[in-house]
């Protein structure tokens, strides 16, 4: 094939999902929701020709225009673009897709900023994979997002199911717009920045944290860490969506 105008696959970071069982798995992860979908990085379309049978209308993205035009001929009944992941607009109900490894975090960033997406199923390094899903411990990005989406590790895929093989495993991460918010939307820039005063703050306890961080007396920071039920918790880290928003609404008072 020829070499896309973007260079080669790997200036593109281009690894291709050939693993079948994740190919089915996300597959069926997109059936349980509803409405349009927009795949991310579509490349040869592995995935979108499993999408495309979902019998739901379907854009596919890919910064290459030679698979594009390519996979446009195979697929008519696909609205298959040449556009770029980190610009693209997120207008569909549900987002997939196998993102390469080095954009990861700008595409995440701007999948939790903005769209109006309700559902997506993202294919990333399986250790990004795990920090946003929580697993082990949160991260401030998703401490940040908690109120209004959840995440949820589903499965791990092994780098041989890629093609050319990466050096890492690869994880699927699935994020659900919550119906009901814990946080107000309007608190958001505000949020942020208390979550963000957390993880950067310095304490020798949680409640030290949050006195930093909230600008409070410490009787008062120790109050809301037991009225919020996290005593036990020792680092930021440690807390659950639901102590994140309810450290908020405690600290935000006045």
């Amino acid at each position: 094939m020829p070499r896309s105008t973007h260079g080669g696959r790997h200036e593109l970071g281009q690894n291709f999902l050939t693993h079948r069982p994740t190919l089915a798995r996300i597959t069926a992860l997109v059936r349980r929701t509803s409405g349009s979908i927009l795949e991310l990085g579509c490349g040869d379309g592995a995935l979108t020709r499993a999408l495309a049978e979902l019998g739901r209308p379907l854009t596919a993205i890919d910064v290459d225009e030679h698979r594009v035009h390519r996979l446009r001929r195979a697929l008519p009944g696909v609205q298959v673009e040449v556009a770029d992941a980190t610009r693209h607009p997120l207008d569909a109900e549900v987002v997939v897709g196998n993102i390469p490894f080095h954009v990861t975090t700008p595409i995440m960033r701007r999948l939790l900023s903005r769209g109006r997406w309700n559902d997506a199923v993202l294919l990333t390094q399986w250790e990004v994979a795990r920090k946003r899903a929580g697993v082990g411990g949160g991260t401030m990005m998703t401490a940040q997002s908690a109120p209004w989406f959840e995440f949820s590790l589903e499965g791990r895929v092994p780098a041989w199911g890629f093609r050319p093989q990466p050096s890492v495993d690869g994880g699927l991460l699935a994020i659900t717009r919550r119906g009901s918010p814990l946080v107000p939307v309007s608190d958001r820039r505000a949020y942020d920045a208390f979550v963000g005063a957390m993880f950067t703050g310095r304490g020798s306890s949680l409640p030290a944290v949050v006195a930093t961080a909230a600008r409070i007396p410490m009787a008062r920071a120790r109050r809301a860490v037991a009225d919020v039920g996290a005593g036990e918790r020792r680092l930021p880290r440690d807390l659950r969506p639901e102590h994140w928003a309810a450290l908020w609404h405690h600290v935000s008072r006045g």
